[in-house]
């Protein structure tokens, strides 16, 4: 299982991802599922991956060749984010019409999603959603987020707090909360965690952090969190129905 979390505000994008592939009795697998598409001063992209790992690898490697080749449609050729979007689901299709039968021989749905936002020079920091299907939605003022995979228990912070005027830091720390929300409740989520906050304008990834078990701020946020929603049910009142 995986969860991953980006946020568009007012100052950028904040990107968050976890690295569990799979978590057994005796097997903890983690893979990194944030990819990151810069062409310094000019682009900034970034894809998070959910759904069948080799599919979804698969499609990012994919990605990421094309970017090496002059005069080829591809994401750092792409004029604007739509254009780049449309690029992921195509990459999508095709990685669809060349494996999905194969793979229905072998019982294996064709599972895959993504979060794939950015900024091309000369126009707005966007954020998209792209299904299976290579088809995909824009992030909006109204519905500011996108999550993947195990998103229930994160959410309900992302819903109370996300909202304008918010700064890179203050979306980023939601976003953390609402990864360890879902660290707590589902253990098919867990560390490393890939933190990337892009400053709208900048143009470059100057903010991006692996975030493992040792770190210090990460296990902060987690105790005072946890200390702080016990001591304000504990201030709440008792359900008075039945004096």
């Amino acid at each position: 299982m995986t969860y991953c979390v980006a946020v568009k505000c007012e100052t950028g994008l904040v990107f968050l991802s976890d690295s569990r592939t799979n978590a057994g009795v005796d097997q903890v697998g983690t893979f990194r599922k944030m990819h990151v598409f810069e062409v310094p001063g000019e682009r900034v992209m970034v894809l998070l991956t959910a759904g069948n790992l080799g599919i979804s690898q698969s499609i990012a490697s994919g990605l990421r060749a094309h970017m090496a080749k002059p005069g080829e449609r591809s994401l750092a050729s792409a004029p604007n984010m739509f254009s780049a979007a449309k690029a992921v689901g195509d990459a999508v299709r095709r990685t669809y019409q060349r494996d999905a039968e194969s793979l229905k021989t072998f019982d294996i749905e064709f599972n895959v999603s993504f979060i794939f936002g950015g900024q091309v020079k000369g126009e707005e920091p966007r954020l998209f959603h792209v299904y299976a299907a290579g088809n995909f939605v824009e992030a909006t003022a109204e519905t500011p987020y996108f999550q993947l995979g195990e998103s229930k228990y994160g959410k309900p912070i992302l819903d109370r707090v996300i909202a304008g005027g918010l700064s890179l830091d203050e979306v980023a720390k939601c976003c953390l909360i609402s990864m360890d929300s879902t660290m707590k409740s589902n253990l098919s989520v867990g560390l490393p965690l890939d933190l990337l906050c892009y400053e709208r304008d900048s143009l470059r990834v100057t903010r991006h952090k692996l975030i493992d078990g040792k770190d210090a701020y990460f296990a902060s946020i987690r105790e005072r969190w946890a200390q702080q929603l016990r001591k304000v049910f504990n201030e709440l009142p008792a359900p008075g129905y039945w004096s």
